[in-house]
């Protein structure tokens, strides 16, 4: 059988915002596969900060995209052909194999993880359930060890990682302090998610309201964000404190990145020096299972919720791109395929 995989590739690189001439929307037919292939149909697109980074030439943890290579990204579907012993016919399975409609691909291929039979949607597996869950799992337990009764800071608390990582250190019993963009965000962080405060950094006076809400100081930051952000928590960090840093999308669109100030310059110029450093999920890949079905657990318990923000139409991710990087979404942004 035959299938028309539509795909964005990377044309250009960006300079700041990336714009849709960043790319080339493309279409290839995929026709028969050979032994130990699958194909996959795509329900789902992953959208995240990590991707601008991506678009970058450079050196970095990862090596970028380069130009005319399929856009990088997480997906999950439903195999719909299979010559393979380990993944049959309606199997469910996330595929770090790029912006498009369809997968071909080798059943030993790394980024390839089965879907654990449940009856939550599809789509968390790819936000709370998957690589923005474990990482705030792995980052918050292996690099910000919480202890009962810290006082925990997470930037950016409404979306897909931090909203995971406030919610687990107050499951620990720390006191937890959100920092989100707007009374919406905010709002919702803390009515719903259950931080013990959270800080609108559009409208609140930041170091004020960090001087008000953590005055025993911050025994962990769960950085995402970077920028003026970093430089007010610097203040309140107690000796033996630990800074997790997932990254720092305040700067992800600069057009002279390698001379920008970074947390790794914000925090190593302290003294005392917090414990912090650079992390990616991946440093626990043989622990993904594990930890996908402790998450699990505590979705289908209430005792982590979640939000989404889901666009429909593939041709849609430049825009769903653009909106995380600027702070429209809400929650994990998906594209959704079909």
């Amino acid at each position: 059988m035959k299938y028309i995989n539509n795909k964005f590739i990377l044309k250009q690189r960006p300079k700041g915002m990336p714009s849709r001439d960043c790319w080339d929307y493309v279409s290839e037919t995929i026709e028969s596969i050979e032994n130990d292939e699958i194909i996959i149909e795509n329900h789902y697109l992953s959208i995240d900060p990590y991707m601008r980074g991506r678009m970058n030439e450079g050196k970095s943890y990862a090596p970028p995209v380069q130009i005319g290579e399929i856009m990088t990204g997480e997906t999950v579907g439903e195999v719909i052909e299979s010559k393979s012993k380990i993944f049959s016919v309606g199997d469910k399975v996330c595929a770090h194999r790029g912006w498009q409609t369809y997968t071909k691909c080798k059943d030993s291929e790394l980024s390839l993880i089965k879907v654990p039979e449940s009856n939550l949607p599809l789509s968390l597996f790819l936000g709370t359930l998957g690589m923005p869950g474990r990482t705030a799992y792995f980052g918050l337990n292996r690099v910000g060890k919480p202890k009962r009764n810290e006082t925990v800071v997470v930037s950016a608390a409404s979306g897909a990682v931090g909203s995971v990582v406030g919610q687990l250190a107050k499951s620990y019993g720390c006191k937890v302090i959100g920092v989100a963009g707007g009374p919406e965000k905010s709002t919702y962080v803390k009515n719903i998610l259950g931080f013990d405060e959270c800080i609108d950094y559009k409208n609140d006076n930041i170091m004020d309201s960090l001087n008000q809400n953590c005055p025993n100081g911050i025994d962990i930051y769960f950085e995402n964000v970077g920028g003026e952000l970093s430089k007010c928590v610097s203040h309140f960090l107690n000796k033996g404190s630990r800074v997790p840093i997932c990254g720092f999308i305040s700067k992800y669109n600069s057009t002279d990145i390698m001379n920008e100030e970074t947390p790794f310059h914000v925090f190593g110029n302290l003294n005392p020096k917090p414990k912090h450093r650079f992390f990616v999920v991946r440093e626990w890949m043989n622990e993904f299972e594990q930890a996908t079905l402790h998450l699990m657990g505590l979705v289908n318990k209430g005792q982590i919720k979640y939000r989404e923000s889901i666009t429909h139409g593939l041709d849609k991710a430049p825009d769903a791109l653009n909106d995380v990087l600027s702070g429209k979404n809400f929650g994990k942004q998906l594209i959704k395929i079909i």
